[in-house]
C-alpha cells in the first residue's frame, strides 16, 4: 500500500501565538495593528525590509516590501512588514564607520531571525539591497530554516559616460597623481550616482545577488533585473505568492541549500567574474545552513569553471548591460550545458535548476559580453585561494590574469587603512612595492574593513598593473589590480602579517597557489617571540562584542559558529 504523504502544517508558527483563549491578548494586539476576524486562520508572512533613505541601493525597497506583502495576501496568507538595518559600504568606505560593515550582517541576521521567530511568522520574503543585508538575510533564512523566499532589490542604472561608485574612488587618485581637475573630480561625484539600485558592476551586490539565485533561494532572474521598472515589482509580488506555495508544500530551505547548491553558486560566481566577498559570505551561510564548505572548495570547483562575463571592475560592461542581453539565466544554461552546474538542485519554485533553465534562450549572435565557453576570458577562476607562511590558514586573491600572474617585491607596511591610503595619494608608493595593509582582520579592525579607498587610488595614480596589496582585511567587489585579502589567521590574533617590516621581499604566485615572505623559519620565530600585543580599537559597545564573537575569515567571519 502506498504511503500516503503527510499533511502540511501551514500554520505551524502561527497557530502558536494566535489562537486559542490563552492567546486572546495576542489577538488584541494585532488588530490594533490591521488583523480581522479571518487575518488569524491565514498563514502569516513576514515581510522583512531592508529599507532605508542612507544609501541608493534600499531607498527604494519600501515600495518592494509592500509589493512582496500584496503577493502573499494573494496567495490566501497575512503579510506582515518590518524592517532591520543597512549601513553603506560606499558612503562609510575609507572611514572608522566601515568597521560596522561586515558586523551589520550579523545585525542583520540575528535581527530577521529574531523578529520572525518571536512573531511566529510561519514563512517570509526577504528583500535586500546592498553588499551586507544580501548575505545577512540569507543566513537567517538559513537558519530558521521556514518557507522563505529573498528578493534582490536590483541594480542601479549607469550614471553620465558610463560611470559608477567605482568611478569616484578612482577620480580621487587620478587627482591626487594630477591626471585631472577639481572641477572634472566634481563632475563624475555628481554625475555617477543617478537613483536607486546598487553598485552597477559584478561588484558584491550583484555577485551577490546572482550567488543566491544560483543557490536556489530567489526567483529566476531576479538577480538581473533594474531597481527601478516594472519587472522588479512584478519579481517581489511573484516572491509573495511563492512562499504560500512554499508554506502550502512544506518546501524548506534546508531542502534547498545543500551542498550540490553552494558549488552551483560558487560557479556562477566565477562565470560572472565576481567578488571575493562572496567567498566569505558563502562560507557564512553555508554554516548557517550546517553544510561543510571549506575555503578549499573554492578553488576545487574553480579549476573546471570559467571566467565567462566580461563585467566590470576589471571588465568593461555594467549589470544594465549585461541585464539587457538576457541576465545570467543564459550563462547559467551555457554552464548547465556544459556539465558545470548541479541541474538536479531543488529551488524555491519548487522545480529544480535545470527545469527553470529549460525554457531560457541563448544571448543573441554578436553580443561580447559574456564569451562562450569555448572561448573564456579565463580557463579558470579568477578566485584564487594562497597559501604559505603569510597565510597559513589560507589568504583569497583576485586575479583575472590582466595583472599577470606572479607577483614579487618589497613589502611597504602599513599598521590600518588610513596610513595606507595617506601614503598612496602622496605618492610615497612606488612601482614594485608590495602594500601591506594589516591590523584591519575580523578581530583587529575589528570587522574587516574594505580596501576600495586604496586599491582605487592605486588605479587612480596608475599602478595597478605595478604594485600588489595585501591584507587581513578584504576588498570591494570594485577593488582591481593585484589585490590579496582574507589573509588569516589575522594580524591582531599574531598572524605572520604582524611580523613583516619595511623592505621583505614578498612573493606572490596565482599558478603555485602560493604567499611567502623571503624569511627564514628561525627569523620569524624570533620576531614573533619580541611582537607586542596591540591595544583593541574598541572595548565595549558592538565591535567589541563581534571581535569576541568573530571567527577568522578562513571560517567566514561568523559569530555563531562552532568554534
Amino acid at each position: 500500500m502506498k504511503k500516503q504523504k503527510q499533511a502540511v502544517d501551514m500554520r505551524k508558527y502561527s497557530r502558536l501565538v494566535v489562537d486559542g483563549l490563552k492567546q486572546t491578548p495576542a489577538r488584541a494586539m494585532l488588530r490594533a495593528v490591521g488583523f480581522e476576524d479571518a487575518d488569524f486562520a491565514k498563514p502569516q508572512i513576514g515581510i522583512a525590509s531592508t529599507w532605508s533613505n542612507l544609501t541608493p541601493c534600499n531607498m527604494h525597497i519600501a515600495e518592494l516590501a509592500r509589493e512582496a506583502g500584496l503577493g502573499a495576501d494573494a496567495a490566501g496568507g497575512k503579510s506582515v512588514l518590518f524592517n532591520t538595518i543597512t549601513v553603506s559600504d560606499g558612503i562609510s568606505m575609507g572611514s572608522p564607520g566601515m568597521r560596522y560593515s561586515l558586523v551589520s550582517r550579523e545585525v542583520i541576521a540575528d535581527s530577521i531571525e529574531t523578529v520572525v521567530g518571536a512573531e511566529g511568522f510561519d514563512g517570509f520574503v526577504a528583500i535586500g539591497g546592498c553588499d551586507k543585508n544580501m548575505p545577512g538575510c540569507a543566513m537567517a533564512i538559513a537558519r530558521l530554516n521556514r518557507p522563505a523566499v529573498f528578493v534582490y532589490g536590483g541594480t542601479i542604472r549607469p550614471g553620465v559616460a558610463r560611470r559608477d561608485i567605482v568611478s569616484v574612488f578612482e577620480a580621487v587618485g587620478s587627482r591626487a597623481a594630477g591626471k585631472i581637475s577639481e572641477a572634472e573630480v566634481l563632475e563624475v561625484e555628481r554625475t555617477s550616482i543617478p537613483g536607486p539600485g546598487s553598485c552597477g558592476g559584478m561588484y558584491t551586490a550583484n555577485t551577490m545577488a546572482s550567488a543566491l539565485e544560483a543557490l536556489g533561494l530567489s526567483l529566476p532572474n531576479s538577480s538581473a533585473q533594474e531597481a527601478v521598472g516594472q519587472a522588479k515589482r512584478d519579481d517581489c509580488r511573484r516572491a509573495g505568492e511563492v512562499v504560500m506555495q512554499m508554506v502550502k508544500s512544506g518546501l524548506r530551505p534546508s531542502d534547498i541549500l545543500t551542498r550540490k547548491a553552494f558549488e552551483n553558486a560558487i560557479a556562477v560566481v566565477i562565470g560572472l567574474g565576481g567578488s571575493t566577498n562572496a567567498v566569505l559570505h558563502l562560507l557564512a551561510i553555508a554554516q548557517a545552513a550546517r553544510v561543510k564548505l571549506r575555503l578549499d572548495d573554492f578553488t576545487r570547483v574553480g579549476k573546471r569553471i570559467p571566467v565567462l562575463a566580461d563585467l566590470r571592475p576589471s571588465g568593461r560592461y555594467s549589470m544594465s548591460e549585461l541585464i539587457a542581453i538576457g541576465g545570467i539565466q543564459p550563462l547559467m544554461k551555457m554552464l548547465l550545458a556544459g556539465g558545470l552546474l548541479h541541474g538536479d538542485c531543488m529551488t524555491v519554485t519548487g522545480h529544480t535548476m535545470a527545469e527553470n533553465l529549460a525554457p531560457v534562450a541563448p544571448y543573441a549572435a554578436g553580443q561580447d559580453i559574456v564569451r562562450p565557453l569555448s572561448d573564456p576570458i579565463k580557463k579558470c577562476s579568477h578566485i584564487v585561494v594562497l597559501y604559505g607562511n603569510l597565510a597559513p590558514e589560507g589568504a583569497v586573491a583576485k586575479i583575472t590574469g590582466k595583472e599577470g600572474l606572479r607577483f614579487e617585491g618589497r613589502a611597504r607596511v602599513f599598521d590600518g587603512e588610513e596610513r595606507a591610503t595617506a601614503a598612496i595619494l602622496a605618492g610615497g608608493v612606488k612601482a614594485g612595492d608590495v602594500v601591506v595593509i594589516r591590523y584591519e582582520g575580523p578581530r583587529g579592525g575589528p570587522g574587516m574593513r574594505e580596501m576600495l579607498s586604496p586599491t582605487g587610488a592605486i588605479m587612480g595614480r596608475g599602478l595597478g598593473d605595478k604594485v600588489a596589496l595585501i591584507t587581513d582585511g578584504r576588498f570591494s567587489g570594485g577593488s582591481h589590480g593585484f589585490v590579496v585579502g582574507h589573509v588569516s589567521p589575522e594580524a591582531s590574533v599574531g598572524g605572520p602579517l604582524a611580523l613583516l617590516r619595511n623592505g621583505d621581499q614578498i612573493s606572490i604566485d596565482a599558478e603555485r597557489r602560493a604567499i611567502d615572505v623571503k624569511l627564514t623559519a628561525s627569523e620569524l620565530k624570533r620576531r614573533r617571540a619580541a611582537l607586542k600585543p596591540r591595544k583593541p580599537y574598541a572595548t565595549s559597545g558592538v565591535l567589541a562584542k563581534y571581535a569576541r564573537a568573530v571567527s577568522s575569515a578562513s571560517l567566514g567571519a561568523v559569530t555563531d559558529g562552532d568554534e
